[in-house]
C-alpha cells in the first residue's frame, strides 16, 4: 500500500468515525417542557447561560423543548433522567440548561438556554 492510500484509508475511517459520532449525538435529546412560567408569560430561551445575553425565542408552558442534556454546573440531563421528577426538577432549579431549537422556525436549528426553574420532565 502507497503512502497516499495509508493516507486516504486513514481519512475515510477517521471521516467515517467523526461522522457517526456527530450523527448519533444530534439525534439523542432530552425531552422537558416548560412550567411554572406565570400566566401570560413565556420563557425566554437566551444564547449564553445568562439573564443578560440575547434573547433567541420565547414559549409558553406546556411547550416541549429538545434538551441536549447539558447544564451548568456539570449536570448531565442523561444521568439524572431515571430519577424521580422531583429530584430531576431539583438538580437543574438553579441552572442554566442547553436546548436545541428553531426560533425563526425556518428549519435553521441553534442551542440556546434556558433557566431550570421553569423547565420540567416530559
Amino acid at each position: 500500500m502507497t503512502q497516499f492510500s495509508t493516507l486516504a484509508a486513514a481519512l475515510a475511517i477517521s471521516s467515517t468515525g467523526v461522522f457517526s459520532a456527530v450523527q448519533s449525538h444530534a439525534s439523542a435529546f432530552v425531552g422537558w417542557q416548560v412550567a411554572n412560567v406565570p400566566w401570560g408569560d413565556t420563557l425566554n430561551i437566551r444564547k449564553y447561560p445568562s439573564n443578560g445575553s440575547q434573547k433567541q425565542a420565547a414559549y409558553p408552558n406546556g411547550t416541549v423543548l429538545q434538551m441536549t442534556g447539558k447544564c451548568t454546573g456539570g449536570v448531565d440531563l442523561f444521568d439524572i433522567e431515571h430519577q424521580p421528577e422531583w429530584k430531576q426538577e431539583r438538580r437543574v432549579r438553579y441552572r442554566w440548561c442547553q436546548v436545541w431549537h428553531d426560533p425563526a422556525q425556518n428549519g435553521h436549528f441553534v442551542t440556546g438556554w434556558v433557566y431550570g426553574k421553569y423547565i420540567t420532565p416530559y
